[in-house]
Parts: C-alpha cells; structure tokens; sequence
C-alpha cells in the first residue's frame, strides 16, 4: 500500500473508533511508526487529512448502496441489505464524529452534506417509489415529505443527548429507527416481506 493511502488509512480507523478530535496527528504517526513529518509530505494539516477521509468514505457508501440496489430482488430487500451494510460501519463507529466534523472541521462536514441532501435523498426516494410500483409500499403516502423525513431520520442515532454511547449502541439505535420507518410504508404484502427477512437475518445471526 502507498504511504499515502496507508496514512489515510489509518486516520480512518482511528478517527472512527474514537472521534476526530482526540486524534492527534503525532496518535497517527505514532500508531504508523514513522515521524509526523513524513504525514506532513502528504497532508499539509490535520483538516486535510480529515477531509481526504470523508471523501474515501462518501465514495465508499455511494458505491455499497449502489450494491445493495443492483443486488436486491426488492425494495424491501433493498433496505435490509442497507441495514446489513450500515451494521457494518456502526459497529465501531463513535458517534461523535459527527459531532466533531461539523464543530471543527467544516469542508469535510459540507461535503458529508451535500452527499446526505443529494446522493442519499435520492436512494430514499427512488427506494420508495420502487417500493409503491410493486405493491409492497402503500400507495396513498407522500414520497417527498416522507423521504426526507427518513434522511433526517438517519441523524437522530448521532444525537449525544438522546442516545448516549454509555447506554445505546449506534447500530443498534439506527437499525430500530430504519425498520419502524419500514413498517409505516408497508402494505400486508410488505409486512409479511418484512418479518420474512427479519427472521432470516436472525437465523443468520444465531448462527454467525
């Protein structure tokens, strides 16, 4: 791997696991083994560096999200293997980031965004009127007010007040926040699609 990618690398893992702010660059160099001046050779500043991982990460989600749709037999499929995905990433991802990106480190939260009111807005709404066209997704609801109730949704599991990492798990908070968004969009049809897929990924998980 190039000393580049290897520093961006690095920065990620770090910066996810325990915020931006606490990581300093000397953390990073030291976790690297070499000297915070070679960092320097390729990222002039720490808001350099932050913002070269939140680009990484922004093309890394547009293109899983295109998976989950190419891979997908439906809309409600569609969101479970989101689900699966964002599992994923949260895990271990501090919800303080955030927090942090938008106090102290402003390109990188603008691009963060601009990818959350264009790139994902998009996936929702699309996600919603596929859902409609095959029956599994009520008809008589508002794609718009209702896609971007979901986007701002998406937000409440980074809200230090209401969800506390001493007591709730940001995986789990979003996962909650998603299938009852997905309840209140189903038709029967879609209902029983749901509780399909809930018990295959619990068996999945037993098993795992």
């Amino acid at each position: 791997m190039e000393i580049k990618d290897r520093i961006q690398e690095k920065a990620r893992d770090l910066f996810m696991r325990l915020g931006i702010r606490s990581v300093s660059m000397d953390d990073i160099a030291t976790q690297l083994g070499m000297s915070k001046k070679t960092i320097y050779q390729f990222f002039s500043d720490k808001d350099e560096l932050v913002e070269a991982v939140m680009a990484s990460n922004i093309q890394q989600t547009q293109q899983d999200c295109e998976k989950c749709l190419l891979s997908s037999a439906n809309a409600i499929e569609e969101i479970f293997l989101t689900m699966e995905m964002i599992q994923e990433q949260f895990r271990n991802m501090n919800p303080m980031i955030l927090y942090d990106l938008q106090k102290f480190h402003i390109g990188a939260f603008q691009k963060l965004a601009a990818h959350k009111n264009e790139f994902l807005l998009s996936i929702i709404r699309n996600n919603i009127e596929k859902g409609i066209s095959e029956g599994l997704y009520r008809k008589d609801i508002n794609v718009d007010i209702l896609s971007k109730f979901r986007l701002e949704s998406m937000m409440m599991a980074f809200n230090l007040d209401l969800f506390p990492p001493s007591k709730y798990s940001l995986a789990d908070v979003t996962q909650v926040i998603i299938e009852h968004f997905l309840f209140g969009l189903a038709t029967i049809e879609g209902h029983e699609l749901i509780l399909k897929y809930q018990k295959e990924r619990s068996k999945k998980e037993k098993y795992a």
